[in-house]
């Protein structure tokens, strides 16, 4: 029986030699403006993605399924990418926004059964609940073994600029960085910034596209 249910797909169908997997936030869903405008990116860049529901969102309901549930999510979803594209799962770069993201590099640095993948793109990794900076969610970074892509605001309450350099020093594969000044966890920069939500998104956009490109 099928996890997943729905999926969006943009980029051209044929000839890519990558693409992107865009898992949703806990609180969001595949439609949100964050990650639309991430796949908006990509696809001008001629590099398909794939969104997609976690069973909750599908199932109507706010409250995230367990981690098996979403990790297979995960799972069906890049196999569902890599059967559109006609692609290798290790030409596949798994990523998304905060919960999905995170999950994303929990299949990736599986110990048992890693998910092939190119790379991570980790967009507002929720390194710890706020507030709680020492229940952090890490415990997988040390079998990351493929290069990372961390896009983070820089007042993000689930973890400091510091936080997440010090934690991804445990990652094997090269980690890259995109800061959104004064941005939150949504990337919201802080009003009086000088910076625009549309601005924060179009620079971070250019940094997952140079980095999927660069793979």
């Amino acid at each position: 029986m099928a996890v997943v249910t729905e999926y969006a797909y943009q980029g051209p169908r044929r000839g890519a030699d990558r693409a992107v997997l865009l898992a949703h936030g806990a609180g969001a869903d595949m439609h949100s403006s964050t990650l639309t405008a991430f796949a908006d990116a990509l696809a001008d860049a001629k590099i398909p993605s794939l969104r997609f529901h976690f069973p909750y969102r599908s199932a109507g309901r706010r409250a995230p399924d367990r981690a098996p549930v979403l990790a297979a999510a995960v799972r069906e979803a890049a196999a569902e990418l890599a059967r559109r594209t006609k692609l290798p799962d290790g030409r596949l770069v798994l990523g998304g926004r905060s919960m999905g993201g995170r999950f994303c590099s929990l299949v990736v640095a599986d110990a048992t059964d890693p998910q092939p993948a190119a790379g991570l793109v980790l967009l507002g990794y929720p390194l710890h609940p706020p507030g709680k900076p020492d229940q952090l969610r890490v415990e997988h970074f040390s079998r990351v073994r493929v290069p990372c892509l961390f896009v983070s605001g820089t007042r993000d309450a689930f973890g400091t600029p510091e936080e997440l350099r010090a934690a991804a020093r445990k990652i094997k594969g090269r980690v890259s960085w995109h800061w959104i000044e004064t941005g939150d966890h949504g990337f919201k920069p802080r009003q009086g910034s000088g910076q625009t939500m549309r601005g924060a998104l179009e620079a971070a956009a250019t940094s997952v596209v140079r980095f999927v490109r660069g793979l």
